[in-house]
């Protein structure tokens, strides 16, 4: 399954777990997909310089790195630590011509509930990175997160709270990561698109799916399977103005126990039946 209607699908890594990084590059090839958001985990598998050299080789772009963040820490040995690893983790993004390095907030430390202190240290852990993100030329992607996952995962949890915090910088250096997962239950969610207009560095999509599995980290579904409306998403996101390209991320045991290139077929049909033909700019 190849042509133009492809030209803006990436398979996110996770998507296809079992599969390292060169049988996922092959993957996207067979497929005929144009784009890879990649992990820092099967890319340190077999190192930096021979990850970009199959995704160059490949002719892939890389839609994304995943993942940056984990900022909400308190004590200062595993705050400067947490910076090293950004700092590496945008050194990667940069090398690979990344689009974005997604960042994840981080949830509570254990035995912490200050929700906002912990807000606070990701706006100053972001602020910090700024200017090393600015020298690379990476455009740091905030993700927010449902809220099934603020405390231990994701303290931002809304697209306006996320945006709070971009807009405090230049557009080139923060953007925002939208993911339907996170943001399909969001109250004026259209609207919070429109707001993000041109920060809007990366589009995620999977479903919501009932009855949630006991691990909600699993509980991805693949589109067309669960509860979240593409088509209205897809053209808010359209009407935004957002042109790049739509990165297919879900995490669910059971589409890892499916053979992956199965799993890129699937989601290539269900992605030009429910989210391509709604992409266009309103």
């Amino acid at each position: 399954m190849t042509g133009p209607r492809l030209d803006r699908l990436s398979l996110n890594q996770r998507t296809t777990a079992s599969w390292t990084l060169p049988q996922a590059v092959q993957g996207c090839v067979d497929a005929g997909l144009p784009a890879i958001g990649v992990w820092r985990e099967q890319l340190a598998e077999v190192g930096l310089e021979e990850g970009c050299r199959l995704v160059r080789e490949a002719g892939l772009r890389v839609s994304s790195l995943c993942r940056g963040g984990f900022f909400t820490a308190t004590d200062p040995a595993d705050v400067r630590a947490a910076e090293a690893r950004n700092r590496e983790a945008l050194e990667e993004a940069a090398a690979l011509g990344a689009a974005t390095l997604v960042l994840v907030p981080g949830g509570l430390p254990a035995g912490d509930r200050d929700l906002e202190g912990a807000r606070h240290r990701v706006a100053t852990a972001v602020e910090r990175l700024v200017p090393y993100a600015h020298e690379l030329g990476v455009t740091l992607g905030i993700e927010p997160m449902n809220p099934v996952y603020a405390a231990d995962r994701g303290v931002v949890s809304t697209l306006a709270s996320a945006l709070d915090l971009a807009e405090r910088f230049d557009a080139a250096d923060v953007g925002v990561v939208v993911d339907t997962f996170h943001l399909w239950w969001e109250p004026g969610v259209a609207e919070q698109l429109l707001r993000a207009g041109p920060r809007i560095v990366s589009y995620q999509v999977c479903d919501w799916i009932t009855p949630l599995p006991a691990d909600t980290l699993l509980a991805r579904g693949m589109m067309g399977d669960g509860h979240v409306d593409f088509a209205a998403f897809s053209r808010a996101v359209g009407r935004a103005g957002y042109t790049g390209d739509v990165e297919v991320e879900i995490f669910n045991a059971d589409v890892w126990a499916q053979p992956p290139a199965e799993v890129v077929a699937t989601l290539s049909t269900r992605y030009l039946a429910l989210v391509e033909p709604y992409l266009v700019e309103a």
